[in-house]
């Protein structure tokens, strides 16, 4: 590990060097507004603890695994601003991989007549703070990705992104938002919000998971 650690390290300042004489002449002809700040370069072993630091599993990694196993969901979607509520089961099985880092979740069951399947990857940035998540499924193409803090004091990741919505044919992304929320160790909830044009925020689904024994 220390090893891999000073490897990035030492390429990292061999990078860096190597770029250094091209810039210094452009920075000559270039005006002094365009000139961009000197960003000081850390020594070496500055560098590895910062590496090390975040790749390093901490706090946020191990609450997660301690959502690994499976989860019966009861799943309600709304798929439109003016239709009812339609309900679908849903099995999800959590597992962390890459030695605790990221907690992979596979989703399956039953949506509208047709078999589901979908993924979802999520981790913990050591370096921003914020919880990352990007998901997939068998209804798109698409990648989805969202973003957002942990509230501790409600046990809740407040994320934040965009999607696509074929159903509404609008080309741009719409603004989402997931509200993902710890009830105690064997339940959780996640609301999920869309900003559709000239109809504001909706809620387009809400999910409400039971550990399966």
């Amino acid at each position: 590990m220390k090893n891999f650690l000073a490897g990035i390290a030492l390429f990292s300042t061999l990078v860096i060097s190597c770029s250094e004489a091209p810039k210094k002449e452009e920075e000559t002809a270039a005006s002094p507004e365009a000139a961009t700040p000197e960003v000081a370069m850390p020594d070496s072993a500055t560098m590895m603890k910062n590496w090390e630091t975040y790749m390093t599993p901490g706090p946020m990694h191990a609450m997660m695994a301690a959502w690994d196993g499976t989860w019966i969901g009861e799943n309600s979607v709304w798929e439109g601003p003016d239709k009812p509520r339609v309900n679908y089961s849903l099995t999800t099985v959590n597992k962390m991989i890459m030695g605790g880092r990221y907690q992979e979740a596979t989703n399956t069951g039953e949506m509208m007549g047709m078999p589901f399947e979908g993924h979802s990857l999520t981790g913990y940035d050591n370096h921003k703070k914020v919880f990352k998540t990007t998901w997939i499924d068998n209804f798109g193409t698409g990648i989805m990705v969202l973003e957002g803090p942990w509230d501790d004091a409600t046990k809740t990741m407040n994320l934040t992104g965009t999607m696509i919505d074929p159903g509404m044919g609008v080309a741009d992304e719409m603004p989402i938002r997931e509200v993902f929320k710890i009830i105690d160790a064997d339940h959780q909830e996640m609301q999920m919000f869309a900003t559709f044009p000239g109809m504001g925020e909706v809620m387009m689904m809400e999910i409400k998971w039971t550990r399966k024994k």
